[in-house]
């Protein structure tokens, strides 16, 4: 029967005529051998990964992985069709084996890396997981066509991610709120200073204005009081005229002379009055404008005064705010390094009680194999020398060095004893032979003869003497025994 493949397929051939598997896209099918279609397309893979960084901080990677088998590699076509085409390719064996692949390679590479390192290099952790995964998966003639690696989520928990989030959150919101009132107290001080201005502007445009106007009015006046004076003058002048024309007029001349001299005295009288009351006058209403001013300038200054110290005040108020808000989170971070560095000291002790148990133990499993190796030794001793103990004991002290140890003990024991010799005669080489020749006495007198250098040298070695009914030493080594 001849069989063809689909664009996605293999078909993998086995039976007779075919030492191992055949994989082909199209073959014909004899009798004894047997046909599998397999698929090769990729399939996707989604799942959350659990894993725990450097500082022992879980966290959620979720992953989409694309995988299928590598179909421009024979030899991974092979080692596919042999360990995973029973399977379907969706199946919950297949997700089990790809999932624990990536799940082992990226809690191994994540407990190597700081969540910092983790979030930041994302893209170097991707790379580094996508090719222990792979090399992992080439046993299996897998290949991953393609690896999404999503955002970290936090475990419920353990909300890293979200504390940080806030954190950002509130220092933004904190760094708006001091750039508004940064803002705001530049803006008021402006206004201010602004609004001072215009006062001092309009009260110096005011003085100016009614000193102005006074002038032109004293001015006014003066030109009119001139205006009078002449035309008296000229009047007088024609009285004059008339009082030359007319000598009868003489007498009312003088007295009208006198008269225009004394309304002329007059005049200047009442212009120089006129004139002390209008300075009076000017000087009053420049005092006025000045006090005005200066009014006006301590007013402005003191309103600018009070809203720079309420600024200041402020100012210190949120400073002393903010001193007590990083203070507190100082402490909280404090508290939270104290629990890291007591799980990290806990868990430094229980690595070194195991290391501690570990080494027991092969120190006990070293001792019990040297005393086997020293049973096995001694029972081929034993065997060797045909089960004599004695011969065995004597083999061990020989080899051992016993001997050799027990003359150097005995060496040491006499050193420096200084052991001294002494000769005793007591006459019996010179008795007759008929008395010598008894060999009773003979063996008594041997041990009297042998009592007293015994004696003498227990007396030197020990400092004790022989009982009174044994005898007694003297200076001269020539006390006997008692009888």
């Amino acid at each position: 029967m001849y069989h063809v493949a689909k664009a996605s397929e293999f078909l993998v051939v086995t039976g007779m005529f075919i030492n191992d598997i055949k994989i082909t896209k199209k073959a014909i099918i004899w009798p004894f051998q047997k046909c599998r279609i397999i698929d090769v397309t990729p399939v996707n893979y989604t799942f959350e990964v659990n894993a725990m960084s450097a500082e022992k901080l879980a966290f959620l990677l979720p992953a989409v992985f694309t995988i299928g088998p590598r179909v421009d590699d024979h030899e991974c076509l092979v080692k596919y069709a042999k360990l995973l085409s029973h399977h379907k390719r969706d199946s919950h064996d297949v997700m089990e084996l790809v999932k624990g692949v990536i799940e082992g390679e990226t809690r191994v590479l994540a407990a190597s890396m700081t969540m910092e390192e983790i979030f930041r290099g994302t893209k170097e952790f991707k790379k580094e997981v996508f090719e222990k995964v792979q090399l992992e998966l080439d046993q299996f003639g897998l290949l991953i066509y393609n690896a999404n690696i999503q955002q970290l989520v936090d475990v419920p928990g353990h909300e890293y991610f979200s504390y940080l989030g806030q954190k950002t959150q509130m220092e933004a919101a904190n760094q708006a709120k001091v750039d508004v009132a940064e803002a705001k107290m530049k803006g008021e001080i402006g206004a201010k200073e602004r609004l001072g201005l215009t006062l001092q502007n309009a009260a110096k445009i005011d003085a100016e204005t009614k000193i102005i106007a006074t002038q032109r009015e004293g001015e006014g006046k003066k030109q009119e009081i001139m205006v009078k004076s002449q035309v008296q003058i000229f009047e007088n002048e024609k009285a004059a005229d008339v009082a030359e024309a007319n000598a009868e007029l003489a007498t009312k001349k003088a007295g009208w002379a006198q008269q225009a001299k004394i309304a002329e005295v007059e005049a200047e009288k009442a212009v120089a009055i006129r004139e002390a009351e209008l300075q009076k006058e000017v000087e009053r209403k420049n005092a006025l404008a000045k006090t005005e001013q200066l009014r006006a300038q301590l007013l402005s200054k003191a309103s600018v005064d009070y809203e720079i110290k309420a600024q200041e005040a402020n100012s210190e108020l949120y400073k002393k705010q903010k001193a007590a808000e990083a203070a507190f989170y100082e402490k909280q971070k404090a508290a939270e390094a104290q629990r890291v560095a007591a799980e990290a000291q806990l868990y430094s002790k229980q690595a070194a009680a195991d290391a501690e148990l570990y080494a027991k133990r092969k120190e006990a499993e070293g001792m019990v194999a040297l005393a086997e190796a020293q049973g096995v030794y001694i029972n081929t001793l034993l065997t060797s020398l045909g089960g004599n103990y004695h011969a065995f004991r004597d083999y061990l002290m020989i080899n051992g060095g016993m001997f050799k140890d027990i003359a150097k003990i005995n060496a040491e024991a006499i050193k420096g004893l200084q052991p001294k010799i002494s000769v005793w005669a007591n006459g019996g080489e010179g008795m007759d032979g008929a008395a010598a020749g008894n060999s009773a006495m003979k063996e008594i007198a041997s041990v009297y003869r042998a009592l007293p250098p015994l004696l003498e040298t227990v007396n030197e070695q020990t400092g004790m003497l022989p009982p009174a009914w044994v005898g007694s030493l003297s200076s001269s080594r020539s006390s006997q025994p008692a009888n």
